[in-house]
Protein backbone atom coordinates (compact mmCIF):
# COMPACT_ATOMS: atom_id res chain seq x y z
CA UNK A 1 0.00 0.00 0.00
CA UNK A 2 1.21 3.40 -0.90
CA UNK A 3 0.86 6.61 1.36
CA UNK A 4 -1.52 7.93 -1.47
CA UNK A 5 -3.98 5.60 -2.88
CA UNK A 6 -4.81 1.81 -3.57
CA UNK A 7 -2.31 -0.26 -5.15
CA UNK A 8 -3.95 -2.45 -7.70
CA UNK A 9 -2.87 -4.24 -11.07
CA UNK A 10 -5.94 -5.11 -13.27
CA UNK A 11 -9.31 -4.78 -12.30
CA UNK A 12 -10.60 -6.38 -9.75
CA UNK A 13 -13.77 -8.48 -9.46
CA UNK A 14 -16.17 -5.86 -6.93
CA UNK A 15 -18.58 -7.80 -4.84
CA UNK A 16 -20.88 -5.19 -3.45
CA UNK A 17 -24.36 -5.42 -2.32
CA UNK A 18 -27.97 -3.38 -3.03
CA UNK A 19 -27.94 -1.21 0.09
CA UNK A 20 -23.98 -0.33 -1.59
CA UNK A 21 -25.75 0.65 -4.21
CA UNK A 22 -28.58 2.68 -3.06
CA UNK A 23 -26.13 4.22 -0.88
CA UNK A 24 -23.34 5.32 -3.53
CA UNK A 25 -25.51 6.42 -6.31
CA UNK A 26 -28.70 8.20 -3.57
CA UNK A 27 -31.31 5.61 -5.53
CA UNK A 28 -35.23 6.33 -4.45
CA UNK A 29 -37.77 3.39 -5.06
CA UNK A 30 -38.93 5.80 -8.27
CA UNK A 31 -35.57 4.71 -9.49
CA UNK A 32 -35.53 1.19 -9.17
CA UNK A 33 -39.31 1.06 -10.15
CA UNK A 34 -38.54 2.78 -13.64
CA UNK A 35 -36.58 -0.21 -14.87
CA UNK A 36 -35.36 -2.09 -16.46
CA UNK A 37 -31.74 -1.34 -15.03
CA UNK A 38 -28.33 -1.99 -15.75
CA UNK A 39 -25.37 -2.91 -13.50
CA UNK A 40 -22.19 -2.30 -15.87
CA UNK A 41 -18.89 -4.15 -14.99
CA UNK A 42 -20.76 -5.87 -12.30
CA UNK A 43 -18.36 -8.37 -11.07
CA UNK A 44 -19.64 -10.11 -8.61
CA UNK A 45 -21.79 -8.43 -6.67
CA UNK A 46 -25.68 -8.73 -5.65
CA UNK A 47 -26.85 -6.10 -6.80
CA UNK A 48 -28.99 -7.33 -9.58
CA UNK A 49 -29.88 -10.40 -7.78
CA UNK A 50 -31.06 -8.61 -4.59
CA UNK A 51 -33.08 -6.17 -7.00
CA UNK A 52 -34.84 -9.45 -8.70
CA UNK A 53 -35.48 -10.48 -5.54
CA UNK A 54 -37.80 -7.36 -4.22
CA UNK A 55 -39.42 -7.15 -7.77
CA UNK A 56 -37.28 -4.95 -9.68
CA UNK A 57 -35.81 -5.43 -13.49
CA UNK A 58 -32.60 -5.93 -12.78
CA UNK A 59 -29.34 -7.25 -15.36
CA UNK A 60 -25.39 -7.08 -15.15
CA UNK A 61 -23.05 -6.86 -17.89
CA UNK A 62 -19.38 -7.89 -17.14
CA UNK A 63 -16.39 -9.74 -19.68
CA UNK A 64 -16.41 -12.38 -16.92
CA UNK A 65 -19.74 -13.63 -17.37
CA UNK A 66 -18.57 -15.68 -20.44
CA UNK A 67 -17.56 -19.45 -19.26
CA UNK A 68 -15.94 -20.40 -16.37
CA UNK A 69 -18.21 -19.62 -13.69
CA UNK A 70 -16.30 -21.44 -10.89
CA UNK A 71 -13.17 -19.91 -12.09
CA UNK A 72 -14.11 -16.48 -11.84
CA UNK A 73 -16.45 -16.67 -8.46
CA UNK A 74 -13.57 -18.30 -7.14
CA UNK A 75 -11.62 -15.49 -8.47
CA UNK A 76 -13.50 -13.09 -6.82
CA UNK A 77 -13.46 -15.15 -3.20
CA UNK A 78 -9.66 -14.65 -3.44
CA UNK A 79 -9.93 -11.03 -4.12
CA UNK A 80 -11.57 -10.38 -1.11
CA UNK A 81 -9.05 -11.52 0.73
CA UNK A 82 -6.19 -9.74 -1.35
CA UNK A 83 -8.44 -6.87 -0.77
CA UNK A 84 -8.81 -7.22 2.68
CA UNK A 85 -5.37 -7.35 3.62
CA UNK A 86 -4.44 -4.04 1.58
CA UNK A 87 -6.96 -2.21 3.48
CA UNK A 88 -5.63 -3.35 6.52
CA UNK A 89 -2.51 -1.96 6.03
CA UNK A 90 -4.02 1.65 5.29
CA UNK A 91 -7.26 1.48 7.64
CA UNK A 92 -6.73 5.01 8.97
CA UNK A 93 -7.17 6.18 5.91
CA UNK A 94 -10.76 5.09 5.32
CA UNK A 95 -14.14 6.27 6.82
CA UNK A 96 -15.48 3.18 8.42
CA UNK A 97 -18.37 4.88 9.55
CA UNK A 98 -20.88 2.86 7.09
CA UNK A 99 -19.15 -0.61 7.27
CA UNK A 100 -18.12 -0.34 11.27
CA UNK A 101 -15.03 -2.36 10.69
CA UNK A 102 -12.77 -4.05 8.75
CA UNK A 103 -13.93 -7.12 9.62
CA UNK A 104 -18.21 -6.27 8.87
CA UNK A 105 -16.57 -5.04 5.66
CA UNK A 106 -15.31 -8.38 4.64
CA UNK A 107 -18.40 -9.86 5.78
CA UNK A 108 -20.30 -7.78 3.73
CA UNK A 109 -18.21 -8.57 0.64
CA UNK A 110 -18.41 -12.32 1.31
CA UNK A 111 -22.44 -12.14 1.62
CA UNK A 112 -22.88 -10.76 -1.58
CA UNK A 113 -20.60 -13.27 -3.67
CA UNK A 114 -22.42 -15.87 -2.50
CA UNK A 115 -26.07 -14.19 -3.16
CA UNK A 116 -24.00 -13.49 -6.35
CA UNK A 117 -23.59 -17.02 -6.64
CA UNK A 118 -26.76 -18.28 -5.98
CA UNK A 119 -28.36 -16.22 -8.48
CA UNK A 120 -26.05 -16.65 -11.62
CA UNK A 121 -26.16 -20.12 -11.26
CA UNK A 122 -29.47 -20.44 -10.96
CA UNK A 123 -31.17 -21.61 -14.54
CA UNK A 124 -33.85 -19.72 -14.20
CA UNK A 125 -31.60 -16.63 -13.42
CA UNK A 126 -29.30 -16.55 -16.30
CA UNK A 127 -30.76 -14.19 -18.53
CA UNK A 128 -29.78 -11.24 -15.91
CA UNK A 129 -26.19 -11.84 -16.78
CA UNK A 130 -24.53 -10.72 -19.92
CA UNK A 131 -20.92 -11.07 -21.15
CA UNK A 132 -20.06 -8.07 -22.72
CA UNK A 133 -17.40 -5.11 -22.04
CA UNK A 134 -16.98 -1.41 -22.05
CA UNK A 135 -16.86 0.44 -24.65
CA UNK A 136 -19.03 -1.59 -26.45
CA UNK A 137 -22.18 -3.47 -25.17
CA UNK A 138 -24.24 -5.96 -26.69
CA UNK A 139 -27.63 -4.48 -26.46
CA UNK A 140 -30.00 -2.08 -28.78
CA UNK A 141 -30.48 1.41 -28.88
CA UNK A 142 -32.52 2.78 -25.30
CA UNK A 143 -33.03 -0.34 -23.76
CA UNK A 144 -32.65 0.91 -19.94
CA UNK A 145 -33.71 3.47 -17.95
CA UNK A 146 -31.08 3.24 -15.84
CA UNK A 147 -27.76 2.32 -16.07
CA UNK A 148 -25.50 1.98 -13.12
CA UNK A 149 -21.44 1.70 -13.28
CA UNK A 150 -19.67 1.22 -9.54
CA UNK A 151 -15.85 0.94 -9.01
CA UNK A 152 -15.33 0.85 -12.50
CA UNK A 153 -14.93 3.53 -15.17
CA UNK A 154 -12.88 6.49 -13.46
CA UNK A 155 -11.18 4.66 -10.68
CA UNK A 156 -8.65 2.77 -13.35
CA UNK A 157 -8.07 6.02 -15.23
CA UNK A 158 -4.18 5.28 -15.56
CA UNK A 159 -5.06 1.98 -17.00
CA UNK A 160 -8.09 2.95 -19.18
CA UNK A 161 -7.49 6.28 -20.75
CA UNK A 162 -9.79 9.53 -21.61
CA UNK A 163 -10.38 8.06 -25.12
CA UNK A 164 -11.69 5.28 -23.82
CA UNK A 165 -13.89 6.79 -21.30
CA UNK A 166 -15.27 8.95 -24.52
CA UNK A 167 -16.08 5.85 -26.15
CA UNK A 168 -17.82 4.16 -22.86
CA UNK A 169 -19.93 7.19 -21.88
CA UNK A 170 -21.27 7.44 -25.57
CA UNK A 171 -22.03 3.55 -24.95
CA UNK A 172 -23.76 3.96 -22.25
CA UNK A 173 -25.97 6.76 -23.25
CA UNK A 174 -26.87 4.84 -26.73
CA UNK A 175 -28.44 1.96 -24.90
CA UNK A 176 -29.99 4.42 -21.96
CA UNK A 177 -33.32 5.28 -23.22
CA UNK A 178 -34.27 8.76 -23.39
CA UNK A 179 -35.43 10.63 -20.61
CA UNK A 180 -33.37 7.58 -18.57
CA UNK A 181 -29.90 8.30 -16.21
CA UNK A 182 -26.60 6.96 -16.24
CA UNK A 183 -24.92 6.81 -12.83
CA UNK A 184 -21.01 6.66 -12.58
CA UNK A 185 -19.43 6.28 -8.70
CA UNK A 186 -16.88 7.27 -7.56
CA UNK A 187 -15.21 9.97 -9.55
CA UNK A 188 -11.41 9.47 -8.38
CA UNK A 189 -8.78 7.32 -9.60
CA UNK A 190 -7.08 4.75 -7.28
CA UNK A 191 -4.55 7.41 -6.05
CA UNK A 192 -7.16 8.94 -4.78
CA UNK A 193 -7.29 11.90 -7.04
CA UNK A 194 -9.85 12.89 -8.78
CA UNK A 195 -10.51 12.43 -12.50
CA UNK A 196 -8.85 15.20 -14.28
CA UNK A 197 -10.88 15.21 -17.16
CA UNK A 198 -14.37 15.16 -15.68
CA UNK A 199 -15.50 18.87 -17.01
CA UNK A 200 -14.26 17.71 -20.53
CA UNK A 201 -16.14 14.65 -20.50
CA UNK A 202 -19.42 16.73 -19.09
CA UNK A 203 -19.04 18.95 -22.05
CA UNK A 204 -19.00 16.17 -24.21
CA UNK A 205 -21.93 14.69 -22.81
CA UNK A 206 -23.99 18.12 -23.22
CA UNK A 207 -22.94 17.88 -27.28
CA UNK A 208 -24.28 14.31 -27.40
CA UNK A 209 -27.72 15.56 -25.73
CA UNK A 210 -27.32 14.50 -22.32
CA UNK A 211 -26.71 16.54 -19.41
CA UNK A 212 -24.30 15.49 -16.03
CA UNK A 213 -23.82 16.60 -13.04
CA UNK A 214 -22.42 15.53 -9.62
CA UNK A 215 -24.24 14.61 -6.97
CA UNK A 216 -23.70 13.23 -3.35
CA UNK A 217 -23.23 9.97 -3.02
CA UNK A 218 -23.98 8.43 0.95
CA UNK A 219 -21.20 6.02 0.97
CA UNK A 220 -18.90 7.23 3.15
CA UNK A 221 -15.52 5.36 2.96
CA UNK A 222 -12.63 5.82 0.20
CA UNK A 223 -11.47 9.53 0.13
CA UNK A 224 -12.39 11.86 -1.92
CA UNK A 225 -15.42 9.61 -3.39
CA UNK A 226 -18.39 12.44 -1.57
CA UNK A 227 -19.95 12.54 -5.08
CA UNK A 228 -21.29 10.10 -7.91
CA UNK A 229 -22.05 11.49 -12.06
CA UNK A 230 -25.41 11.36 -12.84
CA UNK A 231 -26.22 11.82 -16.63
CA UNK A 232 -29.22 12.46 -17.85
CA UNK A 233 -29.59 10.90 -21.29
Amino acid sequence: MSKQGYEQIGVAMTCRSFDEYVRMFGLQQSDLERGPILDVAAGGSSYTAEANARGYSAFAVDPRYGTGIEEWIKEAKQEIETSTAKLAKAQDHFDWSYYGSLEQHRAGREASILRFAAHVKDPLAASHYKYGMLPELPFSDDQFSLVLCSHFMFLYADQFGYEFHIKAILELMRICKPGGQIRIYPLIALNWEPYPKLEQLMGLISQHGGRAEMLPSQLPFIPKSSHYLNIFA
